[in-house]
């Protein structure tokens, strides 16, 4: 096939794997967006506290979520070879993983407020923070539970499932949020303010391993035969899970952690700076969300590919997906700098936060080209199961380079003379770690690509 022609069908692949993984990811960005709106009108106390919750959360959710991710580009490899009957053990192994780490995650956040004292977050938030993780935190199992089987269904190149999903858990989430969040007298519900939204989280995502499950056992996935026996741990199996899995979760875990990190110091400059930190964050993670979905697809089409034999055509999925990302972070990054301040009005009205989110928004719009190109290379290379390399480049890139530099910014440093700037230094920081981890990924993929 021609070049043109080849990368013209595999765009129409990736797309139409992507497409409902974009509306999947923003129903769950969606989420976050929703508490974050509902919150704000509380007060920035409790948007500080629930901000300041999610930022361990998060990334202790996607360690163990990025670890399942192994799941992925393993059914993917397999359908692709013609051995869809036995993607389900493996699942089934994959399961057993999101149960033991949900439960250890869910002990260890309840008990976090010696952490938020020892970092000198403001001590508004604490309270608030410390209730929020306890309330939420049970949310893990059946959270890490739907990402197994969901991981099942993209690998199987069906995406549709998720998205409909999330949807429907989007909605359920606004209302739970507003019901826990606002309180009822009709159906006893106290006002809890922002530790409302960890109670509506719990039965979101109870409602959405419910509803996976109904798709599961009632469409083609049933071929898999991932519910058609029951299985003991098989520590192979797992293990063999594991060395793919964990460096994806540590990759993500060392991406997301960097920013929660930068929010934890952030809290140090008050509940307003916070506030600003999270509304800029909110807006340049939509935009994200695309470039994130084609990093997926293309983890799907390169596993799929490298399965049936297509080398070549892996190679062609992957550099189309990165080139495609890459266009859509420079068009996100012109319309931040273009609508910043209308952006950031969506979120709130305060005089202070605005002024700091839209400075925010100015530099976002370099984060987000990085970001975008390293998340679809990201992708590419965990559907050619290469993934110890991409760790360690995140660990790198981001905590030895962006942070310390960032810090340095934002604190100041006397001792070569840097004055520091606030905010806007963390910030700086992040772009400096993102732009040099995209660089070195795609030298990664420029060199797996040949070799395959």
């Amino acid at each position: 096939m021609p070049p043109l022609r080849a990368a013209t069908a595999e765009f129409r692949a990736l797309g139409s794997l992507a497409l409902p993984i974009v509306a999947t990811q923003l129903s769950q960005m969606g989420m976050g967006v929703a508490d974050t709106l509902m919150v704000a009108r509380v007060g920035a106390t409790d948007l500080a506290g629930v901000t300041l919750g999610n930022n361990l959360y998060f990334p202790a959710m996607l360690l163990l979520s990025g670890t399942l991710m192994a799941l992925t580009p393993s059914v993917s490899q397999l359908h692709g070879a013609g051995r869809t009957g036995e993607a389900g053990a493996l699942v089934r192994q994959g399961l057993w993983i999101a149960l033991c780490g949900s439960l250890l995650l869910v002990i260890l956040l309840r008990n976090v407020e010696p952490l938020y004292r020892l970092l000198g977050v403001d001590e508004r938030a604490i309270p608030v923070a410390t209730a929020y993780l306890k309330a939420v935190s049970p949310s893990l199992v059946p959270l890490l539970a739907y990402a197994c089987l969901r991981c099942l269904c993209e690998g199987l190149s069906w995406t549709l499932p998720a998205m409909l999903v999330g949807l429907s858990a989007l909605a359920l989430k606004v209302a739970l949020n507003w019901l826990f969040i606002h309180g009822s007298a009709t159906l006893g519900v106290p006002a809890m303010g922002g530790v409302g939204c960890g109670w509506a989280t719990v039965l979101t995502m109870c409602y959405a391993l419910c509803a996976m499950l109904v798709v599961v056992l009632n469409s083609r996935v049933r071929a898999s035969n991932v519910f058609s026996a029951f299985s003991l741990p098989i520590w192979r199996e797992i293990r063999r899970l594991l060395r793919l899995g964990l460096p994806i979760g540590v990759a993500i875990f060392a991406e997301v952690a960097f920013f929660s990190f930068v929010t934890l110091l952030i809290g140090r400059l008050g509940v307003e700076a916070v506030a600003a930190h999270q509304v800029a964050f909110n807006i340049i993670g939509v935009g994200f969300m695309a470039p994130l979905a084609l990093g997926m697809a293309a983890t799907i089409r390169v596993g799929f590919n490298i399965g049936a034999g297509r080398a070549a055509t892996a190679r062609v999925a992957g550099w189309v997906a990165v080139g495609a990302t890459l266009a859509w972070g420079a068009t996100v990054a012109l319309a931040l700098v273009a609508c910043r301040h209308q952006l950031a009005g969506l979120y709130t009205n305060d005089a202070a936060v605005l002024q700091t989110a839209g400075s925010l928004l100015l530099i976002a719009a370099f984060f987000q080209v990085f970001d975008s190109g390293q998340v679809a290379a990201m992708g590419v290379l965990r559907g050619h199961k290469d993934t110890a390399v991409p760790m360690a480049f995140a660990l790198v890139g981001y905590w030895a380079l962006g942070l310390p530099v960032g810090y340095a910014l934002c604190f100041g440093w006397g001792k070569i003379g840097v004055a520091g700037i606030g905010v806007e230094g963390l910030w700086w920081g992040l772009v400096l770690g993102l732009a040099t981890v995209a660089v070195a990924l795609f030298a990664r993929l420029t060199a797996v690509s040949r070799r395959r």
